[in-house]
C-alpha cells in the first residue's frame, strides 16, 4: 500500500476514534488496533496523537491556504469576494470532521496551538472580504457572512432537511449578507 493511503487510513480511523470516545481517552495502541496494524507500524507514520491531529489539520487547512493565496491576487471586487466564500464554503464542507473535532476538544486544540492558527486564518479571511472604509455594522455582516458557513457545518447537521439544500442555503444567506455589506446598507 502506499505511503499517503496508509497515513490517510491512520488519520481517518484516529479521527473517528477521537469523536467515538474522546481524544484523551484514545490511545495510538487502540489506534493500530483498529487499523489491524501494529503499533510499530503506526509509528512508522506519528509518533504520537498529536503528530495525528496536526497532520490532519495541515491536510484539511490546505485549501483554505490555497483559497487565503489566490484572493490575495485578485482585484478586491464584490465578484471576488462573492468567490472566496464560495470556494471557503467547499473548503469548510471537506474539512467537516475536523472542525467537529475543534469544536469537541477545545482545550487539545490550544494546547497543540492549532486554534491560534486557524484564528490567523480567520482573521485574513474576514480582513480579504470587507473594506477598511466600511461603516461597523457592514464589517459585522462581511464577518458574519464567514461565521453563518461555521455555524452551517456545526449546527445545521441537527435540523430537517436536504443536506444538499441546506448547503446551498448556507452559502446564500453568507453572500446575501456580504452583498449587502457593499451595498452599504447599514
Amino acid at each position: 500500500m502506499a505511503r499517503g493511503n496508509t497515513r490517510q487510513r491512520i488519520q481517518d480511523v484516529a479521527l473517528g476514534l477521537f469523536a467515538e470516545q474522546g481524544y484523551e481517552k484514545t490511545s495510538l495502541r487502540e489506534i493500530a488496533e483498529r487499523l489491524g496494524v501494529t503499533k510499530a507500524a503506526l509509528y512508522y507514520h506519528f509518533k504520537t496523537k498529536e503528530d495525528i491531529v496536526i497532520s490532519l489539520f495541515q491536510d484539511l487547512t490546505r485549501p483554505i491556504d490555497d483559497l487565503i493565496a489566490w484572493a490575495e491576487e485578485q482585484p478586491r471586487t464584490l465578484e471576488t469576494k462573492q468567490e472566496i466564500l464560495r470556494r471557503y464554503h467547499a473548503a469548510l464542507l471537506g474539512a467537516a470532521p475536523l472542525f467537529r473535532f475543534m469544536q469537541e476538544n477545545q482545550a487539545t486544540v490550544r494546547d497543540l496551538s492549532i486554534g491560534e492558527t486557524f484564528k490567523e486564518r480567520m482573521l485574513t479571511l474576514s480582513g480579504l472580504v470587507q473594506e477598511p472604509g466600511f461603516a461597523m455594522t457592514d464589517r459585522v455582516r462581511c464577518i458574519s457572512a464567514l461565521f453563518t458557513m461555521h455555524a452551517g457545518v456545526f449546527f445545521m447537521q441537527h435540523v430537517e432537511g436536504d443536506p444538499e439544500e441546506k448547503r446551498e442555503a448556507i452559502l446564500e444567506v453568507a453572500v446575501d449578507l456580504l452583498t449587502q455589506a457593499h451595498q452599504g446598507r447599514s
